[in-house]
Parts: structure tokens; sequence; C-alpha cells
């Protein structure tokens, strides 16, 4: 079982403003740096797992692209469907991961010591609702991806604080879900602006350097934080007993 404790904490809060979010981020993600390299290690790892239970082989993939000109069935790669179904399971089954690292962001705001052990508290505290929740936002943006992609942009702001809402305040997914639609269309437009920067430098790593997004994909968990202090305040220090 697990129980919230709750006790006054010191711990900074960012302006309702994208600048003064994404810098509160930027603050918050020196503290947990390290702890998010990992969970990409993790997700690189079992991708590269999947790929080789499945036969997918994406190199050989994007050289056929290449010499197709532009003529290319995807899913006739072989092994492709198969390796996106359990890719899309895999990347659910991750999902306890992002709210342990907002988890530790949290610690690390309030000057609390970080365990390694942090990381997994998903996997103990609210982890049914945190795949319901990872699922329901998974139907969303496929939904808006289908559309012509650039509709994600404008719906993702939606779900921003999805995350910080299911750990702080133990919601269910569908409450997650209602409530971060509600304050951020109150919000849209900080919201539209803070999602999108936050995904632009989290995927700035594929830009510099290929090998970099492990450096930079954990950045946009950090904004979902600072967004929740921005908009609901900084929340309890919650210490998970055994």
């Amino acid at each position: 079982m697990s129980e919230f404790n709750e006790f006054d904490q010191q711990g900074s809060v960012p302006n309702r403003e994208t600048g003064s979010i994404i810098s509160h981020a930027f603050e918050m993600y020196k503290g947990v740096f390290g702890y998010g390299i990992v969970a990409m290690i993790i997700y690189l790892i079992g991708g590269s797992v999947i790929q080789m239970l499945t036969g997918f082989d994406s190199a050989s993939m994007v050289e056929e692209m290449k010499s197709s000109g532009g003529d290319f069935n995807y899913w006739s790669a072989p092994g492709l469907p198969l390796y996106m179904g359990a890719s899309s399971l895999f990347g659910l089954l991750l999902s306890p991961l992002y709210v342990g690292l907002i988890y530790m962001v949290n610690k690390y705001n309030t000057k609390n010591p970080i365990e390694f052990s942090d990381l997994f508290i998903g996997y103990r505290q609210n982890f049914v609702n945190i795949l319901i929740y990872s699922l329901l936002a998974w139907i969303i943006s496929s939904i808006a991806l289908a559309l012509c992609v650039l509709p994600i942009i404008f719906v993702y702001p939606f779900l921003l604080i999805g995350y910080p809402i299911l750990l702080f305040e133990n919601a269910s997914a569908t409450e997650a879900l209602s409530k971060s639609f509600n304050i951020a269309k109150e919000n849209y437009g900080t919201f539209l602006l803070t999602g999108f920067l936050g995904f632009l430098i989290s995927i700035a790593g594929v830009i510099l350097c290929g090998i970099g997004i492990i450096l930079t994909a954990p950045f946009i968990m950090i904004v979902m934080y600072s967004t929740y202090c921005a908009f609901l305040g900084k929340p309890r220090q919650i210490m998970f007993s055994k």
C-alpha cells in the first residue's frame, strides 16, 4: 500500500507564462538529468529487443525508402506490423517511468533526497490509471496524427498536465484527462506555446546529433511538471510508504 504524507516544503513555482515555465523546467531538469537518461536508455534497449524479436530492421527500411524514390509501401516491410504493435504496448508499459521522473523532479524542487527507486513509483502508485490514461492519450494523439499530423500540435496542450495530476492528486484516468483539458482550455495560448517549445527542445537531440535524443527527450516531462506548478501550485510532497 502507499499513502500520501503532506508537510511544508521549500520549492519554486514559475509564473503562468511560457518563458517562466520553460526556464523553470530547465532549472528542474538539472536535478534529475541522469535519471532522465536512464529512462531513455531503458526505452532504447527495449526498442532494440523488440526489433530483434519481431524481425523488423529499421535501418534496412530507411535504405529502401531512399532507393524507392518515394514509392514505398511502409506496411510491406518485414515485421513492421508486429513491431508497431509490440512497440506501442511497450511504450504504454513504460509510461509509469515518466510519472516517476515527475515525482523525482518534485523531490528535487522541494529539497528532498532523491533515490533511484523513485523512478519506478508509477508502478506502485496509481499504476492502472496511469496505463489507462496513457492509452487514452495514445488514441487521441493517433487520431490527431491520422488527420494529417498538424492537428497533434493543437491537441497535445490538452494532455500536457495529465501525468502530474495522476501522480499528485491520485486521480483516475478520466479525471486527469478532464482536468487537464479544462485547465488547458482556459489557458490555451500559454499551453500551446509551452507544449510546442517543450516538444522542440525534447527532439533537439535528433537534430543536433541523433543519439543526443537520450539527453533531450525527457525534458518534456519536466515541462509538464513546471506547467502544473504554474497553474495549480507547487504539489504537496508525497512520500511512498512500503
